[in-house]
């Protein structure tokens, strides 16, 4: 391994925003040697898997966050990242299943399905109460040959051009099932089908069905995140003289960067909300897509006029909502920890905390109640008032979970966002990659386009990962090997039938 200040003072690097991605480079580049500043605007680290503390009316301290995270085990290289301050994962638990029900009451379940591609994904179907042998007959061979042998980064140039609702459509998938085969994949990017890409459906199929054998069951963090993730890694990452870390990384939270600038004394002039200049050697641009544009349009010497363009083409999703119950009853104790719904607008996902969350499970005992999340994706527009919202997503949970309906409300939250890329059809071909013109500026980010099988938080953390490596090399460093699902289908007869297929046309 070799270290970037070995013979003299350490390169400085700035990384602006810590989420996953801007942890993960932050990660990277200190174990090399360098010293990094971390600017982040919030007062927590995690970005939009971070966590916080509210006070209840009583004066509770009680652990709050934007929503559950699930931990997938395809998830490698975020795994590596959480693995620097707890090797062996101990701070996440696994969760045994994870069901989806529909309008109608169907419910599926991932639950002791085979693990070999394809049987997984054939067996999920041919027992799935939605989905019928006489479906998987009447579907459309030829057009859906990409998505049985998904290639990575092929798919974008065969379906990108397409949205998943059409793609769905033209395979003639059954109607019922999508909402439960599907429909979970399009709204963990927080849009409906028919404004996301089908490239990015299928990519996330090929993750979890075809490209591997860990299928969807999934860990989540044992604690609010703040206490479970990243205050532990702050800590290894702060702390001076580390085993295996030659740098080290100072936080600073509470800041915004207004611009960066190319020149001068060094490389990069890194300026923050109080005016305050931070001199870099390195700059990763680490922040969600609304920062990212408005730092690039406040920083006219950045990039080339391509590259701004596409910084400015960037959007994002449409707003989505969490709404955190505080309840005077329990929930029936046979109830799983997480249910994802179908049909059932506005509800997406209702979260019982207190069946795996530290905090929440303690508040559940003291009280004798429950701490219950709905989750509400792809809103189309925030409502004049939360009320209207609010008052649907608890017909919905007393209708799923009828023992909650007398259940007197303690204390709520309710959360709005919309910060989330955007991953409609055609996106993909001006998305911004983690190289940029500048040799000594990358960016990271789960909006990042980067030519591999990762999506949501893995996607995140490989870009952090790459983005250290990419600077790393400019020093002539060692970078971080990285792990993925193969970038191709995994099962040789669907690669061939794929080929077929598409030899016929």
């Amino acid at each position: 391994m070799s270290d970037v200040g070995a013979g003299g003072t350490r390169p400085r690097a700035v990384v602006v925003g810590a989420g996953i991605a801007g942890l993960a480079a932050a990660t990277g580049l200190a174990e090399r040697g360098f010293h990094v500043d971390v600017l982040e605007r919030e007062q927590y680290l995690g970005g939009r898997a971070g966590g916080w503390t509210e006070q209840l009316a009583d004066g509770t301290a009680v652990g709050m966050n934007r929503g559950f995270h699930a931990f997938f085990a395809q998830y490698y290289n975020l795994r590596k990242l959480l693995a620097r301050s707890d090797p062996r994962l101990t701070r996440l638990r696994r969760v045994d299943d994870y069901p989806l029900v529909d309008a109608d009451g169907r419910r599926d379940t991932f639950r002791h399905l085979p693990r070999t591609p394809p049987w997984n994904a054939l067996a999920f179907a041919l027992r799935s109460p939605t989905f019928r042998l006489s479906d998987l007959i009447r579907m459309n061979a030829r057009a859906a040959a990409p998505l049985a042998a998904v290639s990575v980064p092929r798919i974008y140039e065969q379906l990108d051009h397409l949205d998943a609702e059409t793609f769905l459509r033209t395979i003639n998938f059954p109607q019922a099932a999508r909402h439960l085969a599907f429909d979970v994949f399009s709204r963990s990017f927080f849009v409906e089908p028919r404004q996301m890409s089908a490239a990015e459906l299928a990519a996330m199929f090929h993750i979890y069905f075809l490209g591997s054998s860990e299928g969807l069951i999934f860990d989540v963090a044992q604690d609010n995140f703040d206490v479970s993730l990243w205050n532990p890694l702050a800590e290894y990452l702060s702390a001076p003289k580390v085993p295996g870390r030659a740098g080290q990384v100072e936080f600073h939270t509470g800041v915004s960067v207004a611009r960066v600038d190319v020149g001068g004394a060094a490389t990069f002039q890194v300026t923050d909300d109080s005016g305050a200049v931070l001199d870099a050697d390195a700059v990763v641009l680490a922040v969600d897509v609304a920062a990212l544009r408005t730092i690039v349009a406040a920083s006219p010497t950045l990039g080339d006029r391509e590259w701004r363009s596409r910084i400015a083409g960037l959007a994002t999703a449409p707003p989505f909502a969490v709404h955190r119950l505080w309840l005077g009853r329990p929930v029936r104790a046979d109830r799983t920890g997480f249910l994802a719904t179908g049909g059932l607008d506005p509800l997406d996902n209702i979260s019982v905390l207190d069946r795996y969350e530290h905090q929440a499970a303690e508040w559940a005992r003291r009280t004798g109640g429950s701490v219950v999340e709905l989750h509400a994706y792809a809103v189309s527009s925030k409502p004049a008032a939360d009320a209207d919202l609010r008052d649907r997503l608890l017909a919905r949970l007393h209708e799923l979970y009828p023992e909650t309906a007398g259940a007197p409300i303690v204390a709520e939250r309710m959360l709005w966002r919309q910060d989330c890329p955007r991953f409609a059809p055609g996106d993909f071909a001006r998305r911004p990659g983690v190289l940029t013109p500048h040799p000594r500026l990358a960016l990271a980010g789960d909006g990042i386009r980067v030519d591999l099988p990762v999506a949501l938080m893995e996607r995140a953390a490989t870009t952090g990962w790459l983005a250290a490596n990419a600077l790393l090399r400019q020093w002539g460093a060692a970078g971080h090997p990285l792990e993925t699902v193969p970038v191709q289908g995994r099962s040789a007869v669907l690669r061939s039938f794929a080929t077929r297929e598409r030899s016929t046309r």
